[in-house]
């Protein structure tokens, strides 16, 4: 059985919204897309690569199947490592509408029960079921406990605006930590497994008799 794996970017201030160009992702009148471009060294470059030899299927969003069918079945260079993966492993796509998918070989709409479509899913693929950017999908595996893994890449920038990964109202949950590390531009990267709920305590004095 394989493990549902997050990769996902946020600024400083939990922003997710449009990190890879300004028309990337403009809703809401959001005109800071592209933050995360000045950071993407080769230190950044090396965990992506890392990351994608690890997958088995990817499971994405509407708007960020839109975005990657608009740009990487063009690049058919059979040694780049991230468009090799993209281009010949199964995609599926949560999609409450009518998708095209013709332009994109090997993906399939997924349109029913998510825990249900999810966890079949996971049964079935070998390797890393990979979800990339989908920042609203993200959020529903993650109040649904979809969610074993989470690669969380922090920009050294804050926005001020934009949507945020974890918003108000988010299920309370608990991640172990299991590797982290920094990239020369400064990107923290840190990856937690899914650990259930919060546990707490208090840092209270106890009071002397």
């Amino acid at each position: 059985m394989g493990k549902l794996v997050v990769t996902t970017f946020v600024t400083l201030d939990g922003v997710y919204q449009a990190p890879g160009g300004p028309q990337e992702d403009p809703s809401g009148g959001f005109e800071q897309g592209g933050w995360s471009v000045p950071y993407g060294d080769e230190d950044f470059g090396r965990f992506m690569t890392e990351v994608f030899g690890r997958a088995g299927a990817f499971l994405l969003g509407r708007r960020t199947y839109d975005i990657f069918a608009s740009y990487w079945p063009k690049v058919t260079d059979p040694h780049d490592p991230i468009a090799g993966r993209l281009n010949g492993l199964p995609k599926y796509v949560v999609s409450a509408t009518d998708l095209d998918t013709s332009g994109w070989s090997r993906t399939t709409t997924l349109t029913g029960d998510l825990t249900e479509e999810v966890t079949a899913l996971k049964e079935s693929t070998e390797g890393e079921l990979q979800v990339h950017g989908s920042g609203a999908l993200v959020q529903s595996l993650l109040a649904l406990d979809l969610a074993d893994t989470i690669h969380l890449l922090t920009f050294p920038v804050v926005l001020g605006a934009g949507r945020r990964l974890f918003p108000e109202g988010a299920v309370p949950t608990a991640f172990r930590h299991t590797g982290g590390r920094a990239t020369a531009a400064g990107v923290c990267i840190q990856s937690y497994d899914f650990a259930g709920r919060p546990e707490y305590g208090s840092y209270e004095l106890p009071e002397h008799p």
